[in-house]
């Protein structure tokens, strides 16, 4: 059937309403004919584009009727809850990191009731909101003093704006990144007023190019974390420790260390990546460092700051601090977050759980699911070996070993792809040599009924 041929069956607007109209009672009629045209702009688009779903068989106007109803209990454009099945823990497009249920509970508890967001109980009078969060942050880096902002690159721009305005910034060519949202150092320092001045090659610093680079006008040197690549084969950098060594004949000039992800579960330890402990990277005696929340940690969307009460005390002074501070909400998880890595609870964060998950846990849940769900007529479904992946730009060369569900249908991974997309409860699959991969390391025993039932659900 040609194109032209499956765009004439796209029904009119007003013959859809009217077909849904007893099954969407009670729903404003601008919001019904809205979800429609919605639904009618999709199909249009997937027919266009040779979609999978939309053959010779095809009833089109019951999938218009279907997608017109499905926006009306899940508008596409809003935010919704979904099942990350991709094996990818940290997923920057699906929130990144899960948070702890203590998290979420008080994060509830804080949403319902009054709270002392920036009130001193002990003196009866206005507090700040820093003073929320910075004794947790101490206890589990060992700094000095911490503060927290909206997230990193927030961070980033508030360390440079403060303390190295109109002065120079030494960054090694290998560090000058670039993250996603076309985010890079170079650009966020030139916003910031600080002059970047680049030292070595983009596969070798040596510690001599910090010594040269040194005058009158440094304000700082950064470190950056190589985000989403790995530079291997003939290289040398300086680690922030080895910086250190320019202090006693520079002590003005701040070393300051973007970590990124930022750990606080040594994961190195167990072979897994070489993340530095925060701790251990704060013991060296940096000025000041800052990582995310979301990412390792495990957290909320944050920046946090750590080091030396000096600092740390002139960036919470800067006018910026207002500008780029958090809400109840953040502080209210962040601080769960923080206290299951004092108490060392570490399988209550979600993100440290997922990636410490062993092979042979994967491999009992994904044959359970599959015992359940063979007799599917209309699939080839089979147990693989596979690996999953930390994510959000974390530990880019890990791989971590898992166990896949893989299933085949006769029209193809895309076709059971979206299928699974459309569930009521959308599931975010990987596709590999025309077969739907679910990675199940990523996935809850309570979220194993949701993808049990949308298989159970496929033609």
């Amino acid at each position: 059937m040609l194109k032209s041929d499956l765009l004439r069956q796209l029904p009119a607007v007003h013959e859809v309403v009217k077909d849904i109209s007893s099954e969407v009672s009670g729903k404003p009629e601008k919001e019904v004919t809205r979800a429609v045209q919605d639904a009618i702009k999709l199909w249009r688009k997937n027919i266009l584009n040779d979609h999978h779903a939309v053959d010779l068989k095809t009833d089109i106007r019951s999938l218009v009727k279907n997608s017109a109803k499905s926006n009306l209990v899940h508008p596409t454009h809003q935010i919704r809850s979904l099942i990350n099945a991709s094996g990818i823990v940290i997923h920057t497009n699906l929130g990144r990191s899960r948070l702890s249920e203590k998290s979420v509970e008080r994060m509830s508890e804080t949403a319902r009731m009054y709270s002392n967001l920036e009130y001193n109980l002990e003196e009866g009078k206005r507090g700040s909101r820093h003073d929320l969060t910075e004794e947790l942050i101490k206890q589990v880096t060992g700094a000095e003093a911490a503060m927290v902002v909206n997230n990193n690159a927030a961070a980033v721009y508030l360390i440079l704006k403060a303390l190295a305005k109109n002065k120079e910034v030494i960054v090694s060519r290998g560090e000058l990144v670039e993250i996603g949202g076309s985010f890079r150092v170079s650009s966020i320092m030139e916003e910031s007023g600080a002059k970047l001045r680049e030292i070595g090659t983009t596969n070798k610093t040596h510690f001599f190019d910090y010594e040269r680079a040194m005058n009158d006008e440094t304000g700082m040197i950064m470190k950056v974390h190589t985000s989403n690549f790995k530079v291997i084969g003939f290289t040398k950098e300086v680690s922030s420790g080895e910086l250190m060594k320019l202090k006693p004949d520079h002590p003005d000039v701040i070393i300051y260390e973007d970590l990124g992800s930022g750990a606080l579960y040594p994961f190195q330890s167990l072979g897994i990546g070489e993340e530095p402990l925060i701790s251990s990277v704060i013991a060296k005696g940096l000025d000041v460092v800052s990582f995310s929340g979301d990412k390792l940690l495990g957290g909320p969307q944050a920046g946090i700051i750590a080091g030396k009460k000096r600092i740390i005390d002139l960036l919470k002074k800067h006018q910026l601090a207002r500008v780029l501070r958090v809400d109840k909400f953040t502080i209210a998880a962040l601080n769960e977050t923080l206290k299951s890595y004092r108490n060392e609870e570490y399988k209550d964060i979600p993100t440290v759980r997922d990636i410490l998950k062993t092979p042979e846990e994967i491999r009992q849940s994904v044959w359970r699911l599959k015992r359940k769900v063979e007799d599917h007529s209309s699939l080839n479904i089979r147990i693989l070996e596979e690996f999953s992946q930390v994510g959000g730009g974390t530990m880019p060369d890990v791989k971590l070993p898992t166990f896949c569900l893989g299933i085949k249908h006769r029209k193809g991974a895309e076709y059971l792809a979206r299928t699974f997309r459309n569930h009521q409860i959308p599931i975010i699959v990987r596709i590999k040599d025309e077969e739907v991969l679910l990675d199940l390391r990523t996935i809850s025993d309570e979220e194993l009924l949701t993808i049990e039932d949308a298989i159970r659900s496929i033609d």
